[in-house]
């Protein structure tokens, strides 16, 4: 599957850190090179909201975003260059531009997704918002300006939603991906309104949807107006790119551009539904998933309290429970789509952070897993640091 332009990863040996966003504020889980000793730091930013904070994977850089609502400050940018243990707000976060005199405009409610740009342009970051609006800075997360390509589109008010509509939590711009062969070349979802792909760093943009159908539309498969929860963009071929919607599990490949729902395999009672979706750095067919209750009204628990996470390696043709290490029962766990991701040692580990505070590592791909921590705020984001 792997494009000739691209070559196989080596597997990362050194120590991982877990950089954890909660509801009240954000935490950093130190690991070691093997993976089993683990050392938490104190709390960051006690209080704040922290959506998502992601270190930057293009060098030797040490710096760290966070996107955070800081209650009635609202919403903004953190940054820190020493792993941490300081941080400088931005000068400028990201904001929606005033709106005309007798004109109603919008404001952000809080920064969600975090992405570095291109690893041609260190330095350079996205951020999506709710409101859904995209965001890019140029000097390392200090000021931010709105990316009226997709902003200001001539079509942008038939793709949103307004955000009095939306998901519960309000309308995101999410999943912020960068073709490494090629700056120019962007992907990103709304939820709800579905995914958008540029060739032109973000100048122009367009919907890339068929394949999805989702019953809560009037047409179930137009062309936008879905609900992507997440997608991930496969690092050894990025053309393979799997999704976790809210009606389904999807692939797709981009030479093809068609989504397939992949699914519909998954026993029962494990549904198709769910938030975070991971693929395997090294190996294009490899993706796991953590189903949650989809049946009506959408519990988004662990089914019967038995959570499991599951496991295909070839494409989502067919699936393999693991659930070694979980509660038996009464495990009510629930994910949000940022807070499962994997590392990039061999193997791969996977790590995942739930809404109860819990974080949970498999060293072994999914085959086992072990309980870091309880008791933690409600986690929003599990993101992974190699150092």
């Amino acid at each position: 599957m792997a494009k000739p332009n691209m070559t196989v990863p080596k597997p990362a040996t050194g120590a991982v850190m877990l950089l954890i966003g909660t509801r009240k504020g954000a935490f950093i889980l130190r690991g070691d090179k093997t993976r089993r000793k683990w050392k938490l730091s104190d709390g960051m930013h006690i209080g704040a909201v922290v959506n998502d904070m992601v270190m930057d994977s293009r060098s030797n850089s040490r710096t760290i975003l966070m996107a955070a609502h800081t209650g009635h400050l609202g919403p903004t940018v953190f940054r820190s260059t020493d792993l941490g243990k300081t941080w400088k707000e931005a000068s400028r976060p990201p904001a929606f531009p005033k709106a005309p005199e007798g004109e109603q405009g919008i404001s952000v409610h809080h920064n969600f997704w975090i992405s570095p740009a291109h690893a041609s342009e260190p330095g350079v970051w996205y951020i999506g918002t709710s409101p859904q609006g995209l965001f890019r800075s140029e000097d390392d997360g200090a000021t931010w300006e709105p990316v009226n390509g997709f902003n200001q589109h001539p079509q942008f008010k038939t793709w949103w939603n307004p955000p009095d509509e939306g998901p519960p939590d309000g309308p995101t711009l999410h999943s912020i991906s960068i073709d490494p062969r090629d700056v120019n070349h962007m992907y990103l979802c709304l939820s709800g309104g579905g995914v958008f792909e540029s060739f032109d760093k973000g100048n122009d943009w367009h919907p890339l949807n068929k394949g999805l159908v989702s019953e809560f539309l009037p047409v179930p498969d137009a062309e936008v107006g879905h609900d992507p929860h997440r997608i991930v963009m496969n690092p050894l071929n990025p053309d393979r790119f799997y999704m976790q919607n809210h009606f389904g599990v999807y692939r797709m490949d981009r030479n093809e551009g068609c989504w397939v729902n992949i699914g519909k395999t998954l026993p029962k009672p494990y549904s198709d539904h769910s938030y975070p979706i991971v693929t395997h750095p090294r190996d294009p067919d490899t993706v796991w998933l953590f189903p949650l209750d989809g049946t009506f009204p959408l519990g988004r628990v662990s089914p019967n309290g038995k959570p499991a996470t599951f496991v295909s390696h070839n494409g989502g043709k067919t699936w393999k429970k693991q659930n070694k290490g979980f509660p038996k029962r009464d495990g009510w766990f629930s994910l949000k789509r940022q807070a499962m991701n994997p590392d990039l040692h061999d193997p791969v580990g996977v790590y995942l952070g739930t809404t109860g505070g819990e974080v949970w590592a498999s060293r072994n791909e999914g085959e086992s897993w072990a309980r870091l921590l309880t008791s933690l705020p409600e986690i929003y984001s599990v993101r992974v640091a190699e150092l």
